[in-house]
């Protein structure tokens, strides 16, 4: 995988018990359930999960039921993801979807891994707040059953730091299971104290805001330059289509990766869009050259976190940076109270939003051991031979 894959090599010693999550008189009964997500149809269902989330420990929109189920209707019309729940005293308290794949990046290496697709950015659990080290536990447990022909569980694109990634690796250490991180990246976060101005005049040299108030001088020259930010359902279907075309008339489109240029990732975003902006978790802003979008972006709002996830921009403009532009008017998110850090969902090294975001988040993916002592024991030897050779393929 990357070249700055880590290999952890724990010592075999006796398994130590966690210390309790709280002093709670009575633990909840736990267990994991495997669920195949066409159940969380129903309302009974789907409030539950809506419910976890709102009060899960870490924010991922990704796995909220208004993207995950879109995407997994577009994109796994077989049924092979199921659904991993976290079940304390009957109620949902965690959730991961995953399938178990033939092939570990173009070699024959069976595993189980959580289930992502190129539109989904983190995947990182949703835990309820308190039950992250439970949730490990039981995971990993249910995987040592029913681990079959798979040798490791692959974790990718979780949240470096914070406390689900910290509860794994406590997990992790306690029961002396080895794990390999086999992927790591910095990409562009916000997170600051400051007001917008001040954290542009921080993040940006005096010649780069010189050089952008001068593009937004040249293009308000070209016609009435206007912005919009709406976080509301009010004409959403006619956005949406504007971004589709938008973003299929650039790059993207002639190379076949825009959403549009697919059936099955046109109708994931939009009906992911469209539950969003029902449950409050949709931003949409826009610079405008009369009327006509020139740069578009889609963000989802899941306090305390902001996740820029799409953008597009009109490349006829390119000269005065449109896309770049938007990105002035985004910083007003320092604004918002509820809001205490945005992810930018981008790539690391990203040659724009580098520049205007300063602080980075860690995002790794990992492998992790699973069933008994001989299974275990191959793991190490896998682990050793891909950490060793920093090896990355196309899967």
């Amino acid at each position: 995988m990357g070249s700055n894959a880590v290999l952890y090599l724990e010592p075999t010693r006796e398994v130590r018990p966690i210390e309790p999550e709280s002093s709670t008189p009575a633990a909840p009964r736990l267990r994991i359930v495997e669920r195949d997500w066409r159940s969380f149809e129903c309302p009974a269902e789907l409030a539950s999960w809506n419910a976890l989330s709102l009060r899960a420990s870490e924010p991922n929109p990704f796995l909220e039921s208004w993207c995950l189920l879109p995407a997994l209707r577009a994109l796994d019309s077989c049924g092979d993801v199921e659904l991993l729940c976290l079940e304390a005293d009957g109620q949902l308290a965690g959730l991961l979807p995953v399938r178990r794949e033939a092939s570990y990046y173009g070699h024959p290496v069976p595993h189980w891994r959580n289930w992502l697709h190129p539109n989904a950015f983190l995947g990182t659990p949703l835990i309820a707040r308190g039950l992250e080290k439970a949730f490990w536990l039981e995971l990993l447990a249910w995987m040592d059953k029913n681990a079959g022909g798979a040798l490791f569980l692959h974790l990718e694109r979780q949240a470096g730091e914070g406390p689900v990634g910290g509860a794994l690796l406590q997990v992790l250490e306690h029961m002396s299971r080895h794990a390999a991180t086999v992927m790591q990246e910095e990409r562009a976060m916000l997170r600051s104290e400051l007001e917008p101005d001040a954290y542009l005049e921080r993040a940006l040299s005096g010649k780069k805001r010189k050089e952008l108030r001068r593009q937004h001088r040249r293009l308000g020259e070209e016609g009435d330059l206007s912005s919009e930010c709406l976080r509301d359902t009010a004409g959403l279907d006619d956005w949406i289509e504007a971004f589709l075309q938008l973003e299929r008339a650039g790059w993207k489109g002639e190379a076949g990766s825009a959403l549009a240029c697919d059936n099955a990732t046109e109708a994931f975003f939009r009906d992911t869009l469209i539950g969003a902006a029902r449950h409050g978790r949709l931003e949409r802003r826009a610079l405008l050259l009369d009327g006509q979008p020139l740069a578009m972006l889609a963000s989802f709002m899941c306090p305390p976190a902001a996740f820029a996830f799409k953008t597009a921009f009109d490349e006829r403009y390119a000269r005065f940076s449109p896309g770049a532009l938007l990105q002035l008017d985004n910083i007003e998110v320092l604004k918002r109270p509820e809001i205490e850090w945005s992810d930018s969902c981008a790539a690391m090294n990203h040659p724009m939003i580098d520049q205007f975001w300063r602080e980075r988040r860690s995002i790794v993916s990992r492998n992790i051991a699973i069933g008994g002592a001989a299974r275990q024991l191959l793991f190490r030897l896998i682990a050793a031979v891909e950490t060793a050779s920093g090896s990355k393929g196309s899967k």
